[in-house]
Formats: C-alpha cells, structure tokens, sequence
C-alpha cells in the first residue's frame, strides 16, 4: 500500500486537489448531466462514453421489450462475447467489427520512475478490427485515430 501512496501524486495533475473519489464522482455527474437527454445521440459528442443502462433503456426503446427483458438480453449478449473471447474464438459484430484473442511475445521493458529493466511474460491480449463500414462513416479525420 505504501508504493500505491508514493506513485499516486505523480499520476495527478499538478493543479488537481481534493481526493480521487471526489473528482471521480464529479465526472460521472458531468457524464450523467449530458447524457440525461436519452435521444441515443450521447456517444457521438467523442468525450461520453454509454453506460450498460444507457444500453438497455436504447434496446427497450427500439425494441419494446421492457426494461428488464432489454437488461436480461443486454446481459446475456455480453456474457456470450465475453465466453468466447475466454475460450480464444473470435467474434464478428456485423457493422462494429471483430473481437479476437492475440498472443503478445514476451519481452525486455522498462520500469518506470527506476528505469530498471525487467522481463515481460508472453501472454494474450484482446484486438479490435473495426468493420470497414464503420470505419468509412466515420469519415477522414478518424480513421488515423487509434
């Protein structure tokens, strides 16, 4: 815990006072105030993210399911992504892209604040491709954005 205390002023800003938490609760006030519209359109402003209840009330919207058939189907689609990137299958979603498991190398890296060096393990990581009709209408500006 003593090295969490040490490393945790360098990662803040040098303006930033008040605790974590606070300024954690306050950007979820900001998030939830712009998003409290529900006209579907809160993702595309590029500095909100949609929450999984921001998910289920646009699925119950579009669908007529009820609230809690809308989080029952969110929940069992997401649940059914997650086992198969668990048991190393890819996953298309047509029009928003593929998810697949990649291996990494393991390598040489560096520590930071000590730049000792250090051995990282070979291990798996999750990719994302983004369908090429997403990608296009996204338009110029974004697509060298990764």
């Amino acid at each position: 815990m003593t090295k969490k205390s040490t490393k945790a002023p360098a990662k803040k800003p040098a303006a930033a006072k008040g605790s974590t938490r606070g300024a954690a609760k306050a950007q979820r006030d900001d998030v939830n105030e712009a998003s409290a519209g529900g006209n579907g359109g809160d993702a595309r402003g590029g500095s909100g993210k949609v929450a999984k209840t921001q998910l289920v009330e646009q699925v119950a919207d579009k669908t007529g399911l009820t609230k809690k058939q809308s989080e029952e189907a969110v929940s069992a689609m997401l649940g059914v992504v997650v086992d198969a990137i668990r048991s190393g299958k890819s996953v298309g979603l047509p029009g928003l892209g593929t998810l697949s498991v990649k291996a990494t190398a393991a390598r040489t890296g560096v520590r930071p604040g000590t730049s000792e060096k250090i051995q990282i393990p070979a291990g798996k990581k999750v990719a994302f491709k983004v369908a090429s009709t997403l990608k296009g209408s996204l338009g110029g500006d974004a697509a060298g954005a990764d």
